[in-house]
């Protein structure tokens, strides 16, 4: 049994780690709430921008496809794994990890190769799978510049060829508590067929509609890899609120349980040292 010192030892070292956890429940809160105001102003942006590319691209030529719109044999798929720099969120990261493992089985006969954007999801592959990129600096200063210089060099590789699809891995935010684990192809880019969207109305476009889609495709794209990011890290700070909520709770009752036992254990120690106390008495008394 342990002794009354180690006892108020294990009391004081839960209650040091209640107030890291108690901290850091609350910065992830004080980030929550930038980074949730971020993806819901972003997520209107991204539907309109999609909705405008599918009403040009519906009255256009259809001999006109995008090379971002092409559609080629599979050979060689990226898959870009976004998680976060640092631990301490539940099941935020493995679960992007699972994920990517799953694709992995169902991609077996596949050439698979791993962009990855986040420290977590580089080391959980870097020794079984093929990186082709690590990007998680973008966290140290993140904006849509910097997102979109990376998904420009995986837009440059789908053109020259290196990849014949792109897909996208990332927790999508719903709720502080909630996360949802979503896979997106990001290359090539799915358009209507002119048969099923025809334009209800001749616009007249200034510069024409090849120009435009050329322009808007890869702002599009670029936009969804950005949602994708700003997504995780809303994502991020909401998991590790709740699992640091949890935790703080968790310790709090083992505090509540160590503490009831030291109390016993110190009252159990004073009633042995009153008894043997009281025996001496008695002892000499009878001496």
């Amino acid at each position: 049994m342990a002794n009354l010192k180690e006892i108020r030892g294990r009391i004081t070292s839960i209650s040091s780690t209640m107030q890291i956890t108690r901290a850091m429940k609350m910065v992830s809160a004080a980030k929550l709430k930038k980074a949730q105001d971020a993806i819901v102003m972003l997520r209107p942006y991204s539907e309109k921008l999609q909705e405008i590319i599918q009403n040009v691209n519906a009255s256009s030529d259809p001999d006109q496809v995008s090379v971002y719109a092409q559609k080629r044999e599979v050979k060689k798929v990226l898959y870009i794994a976004v998680t976060s720099n640092r631990g301490l969120a539940g099941a935020f990261n493995s679960s992007i990890v699972k994920e990517l493992n799953i694709q992995f089985q169902n991609n077996a006969h596949h050439e698979i190769e791993v962009l990855t954007i986040g420290k977590k999801a580089f080391d959980a592959v870097r020794r079984s799978r093929k990186v082709y990129s690590n990007d998680s600096a973008v966290f140290d200063n993140l904006n849509f510049d910097s997102v979109a210089n990376v998904t420009e060099g995986v837009m440059k590789s789908f053109r020259e060829g290196t990849f014949d699809e792109v897909y996208v891995i990332y927790n999508k935010f719903v709720n502080a508590a909630t996360q949802e684990v979503t896979t997106e192809k990001l290359l090539p880019i799915s358009m209507p067929e002119n048969e099923e969207a025809p334009a209800e109305t001749d616009y007249i476009f200034e510069p024409n509609r090849a120009e435009i889609l050329d322009n808007l495709i890869p702002k599009s794209i670029k936009t969804q890899m950005f949602k994708a990011v700003l997504d995780s890290v809303a994502s991020e700070h909401g998991a590790r609120m709740t699992a640091m909520h949890k935790a703080t709770d968790n310790a709090q009752e083992l505090k509540n349980d160590l503490v009831i036992f030291y109390n016993k254990a110190r009252q159990a120690a004073i009633t042995n040292e009153i008894l043997e106390i009281v025996s001496g008495a008695e002892a000499l008394k009878n001496s």
